[in-house]
């Protein structure tokens, strides 16, 4: 009886298990997509930026809507930071969407966090007019780097590695 409990229970388990592979999310090709990266340093003050790029074959998971291959994205812009810019250990971020007048948002966003040091200007304001002496800007050095400089390469996403 414990047998066949254990032989069902372990059948049980396989069709399961195989049924959640069928079931996992699919990279689906997104025809336009828009992205920025940013890069900064714990131990400099120097930030950087891409302009916005269209980038052609990237692949969008279906059901999170995250960018796949992302990471490998980041890795572009960090490895162009080491070898032509001599700039190794950056942390770099990838941001995408499919409307570019969200994507120029978040970028514009970004520039104003680094810029005047705060999110929202009002507030930046509302603070200073608090407390002048505890209120120092924020200086980094803002560097952007042109799409002649450097480009995203897409990321083919089709091919899957069965482990």
């Amino acid at each position: 009886m414990k047998i066949t409990r254990y032989i069902t229970l372990t059948a049980l388990a396989v069709v399961l298990s195989l049924q959640a592979a069928s079931v996992a999310a699919k990279n689906i090709p997104a025809p336009r997509l828009y992205m920025f990266g940013f890069a900064a340093s714990f131990n400099d003050t120097i930030v950087h930026f891409t302009e916005i790029q269209h980038l052609d074959s990237a692949w969008i998971d279906h059901k999170t809507g995250f960018l796949g291959g992302r990471d490998n994205y980041s890795y572009q812009l960090r490895d162009f930071l080491a070898a032509k810019l001599q700039m190794p250990h950056r942390t770099c971020v990838v941001f995408y969407n499919k409307d570019r007048l969200k994507l120029e948002k978040v970028y514009l966003k970004m520039k104003r966090i680094y810029t005047t040091g705060t999110k929202k200007e009002k507030k930046a304001k509302k603070k200073q007019k608090q407390d002048k002496a505890a209120m120092q800007p924020r200086r980094y050095d803002i560097r952007e780097i042109p799409l002649s400089d450097f480009r995203f390469r897409p990321i083919d996403m089709s091919v899957t590695i069965d482990e």
